[in-house]
């Protein structure tokens, strides 16, 4: 005689991700919760976390032994888990300029700060694009830069122009149908 063998189909079925795949989740969220223990008091109080995953994440700056900060992270990457990370490493992302929208927000301010520094007819278009800048500041920094240029000085406004550029394009207020940099 044959042995029956029943063979239910139910316990095939997927159960949900093996057991590698909730170890690789766990570790991607205590990197995250690393890469945000890792920001200023100023930046993560300006991100959306839970009162208690925010002091978890200061009080790994306090640790000073290997052995206590790898548990804190391990307690970060547990209270993580009721947190979208999403949102967060987007934010990173965009803070580390890692995002396409990032780079392509930096790129637009290199292009209109060698615009400006080569042309002065940059400057209107430039005021086309974005009316609510500060028109003396950034006369000023280009002014300023130019003669660093020329005198080959430190380019300390020449940088100043770029964060100020890069600020006003981060703010948005971008009119559509002015002249993109070139």
């Amino acid at each position: 005689m044959e042995p029956q063998q029943d063979h239910d189909d139910t316990d095939d079925a997927f159960d949900g991700p093996s057991k590698s795949q909730r170890k690789r989740d766990m570790h991607a969220l205590q990197d995250l919760g690393e890469a945000l223990a890792a920001l200023s008091r100023e930046r993560l109080r300006s991100l959306d976390l839970p009162d208690g995953l925010r002091d978890a994440l200061l009080q790994v700056r306090s640790l000073r032994t290997h052995g206590a900060i790898r548990r804190q992270l391990q307690y970060v990457g547990k209270l993580m888990r009721d947190v979208d990370p999403a949102p967060l490493q987007a934010r990173l992302d965009a803070w580390n300029g890692v995002s396409r929208e990032a780079v392509a927000r930096q790129h637009e301010a290199e292009n209109w700060r060698e615009r400006l520094l080569a042309d002065d007819a940059a400057f209107a278009h430039l005021l086309e694009a974005y009316p609510g800048l500060d028109i003396p500041e950034l006369r000023t920094l280009i002014r300023n830069a130019r003669r660093e240029r020329e005198e080959s000085k430190a380019p300390r406004n020449f940088r100043e122009l770029y964060r100020a550029l890069l600020a006003l394009i981060e703010g948005g207020g971008a009119d559509t149908d002015a002249a993109p940099p070139a």
